[in-house]
């Protein structure tokens, strides 16, 4: 078992986000689609059919609840009701094949460190980001999009 957790966006944002077609904290309308690209969703942390899923796309600040500053910026979730990722589960697998940028952040949204990595690599700079003292909390994107994908936190 991983010594972390994975945080995907809760249950209750994606079930608002699908109900009213707003995105939360800002009302901008929501963009559904047939995927066009691979994603990830941010509840399951599972790749997107290319040309076969149905996808929400809104704006989703990651900071929002952890730092007063705010960082808005687009995420998709499934049309459809998915299950959530389990915080304990691990590193999401489907997530391993993307080149992906792990920033480490102090309390008050301070940019501490940043690496990127992908596939086997994940999992160690996971561990050595969080082994530093003055890391709180990661921050997974795409390298290549730059998109939020999840949040990483000690366990």
């Amino acid at each position: 078992m991983a010594d972390y957790r994975v945080l995907a966006i809760s249950e209750s944002t994606a079930e608002k986000v699908r109900s009213t077609r707003k995105s939360p904290g800002y009302g901008h309308p929501v963009h559904a689609e047939i995927a066009t690209g691979y994603g990830p969703c941010r509840l399951c942390l599972r790749d997107f059919a290319v040309g076969v899923d149905r996808r929400l796309l809104f704006t989703l600040d990651p900071f929002h609840g952890l730092e007063p500053l705010p960082l808005p910026g687009p995420v998709f979730i499934h049309e459809d009701e998915c299950d959530r990722h389990p915080e304990h589960g691990g590193f999401p697998e489907d997530l391993l094949a993307h080149d992906l940028t792990l920033t480490a952040y102090a309390r008050g949204r301070i940019h501490r460190a940043e690496e990127r990595t992908r596939g086997e690599r994940v999992e160690e700079a996971i561990a050595r980001l969080l082994a530093r003292p003055d890391v709180d909390y990661l921050h997974v994107r795409d390298t290549q999009a730059g998109c939020y994908d999840l949040r990483v936190e000690r366990a």
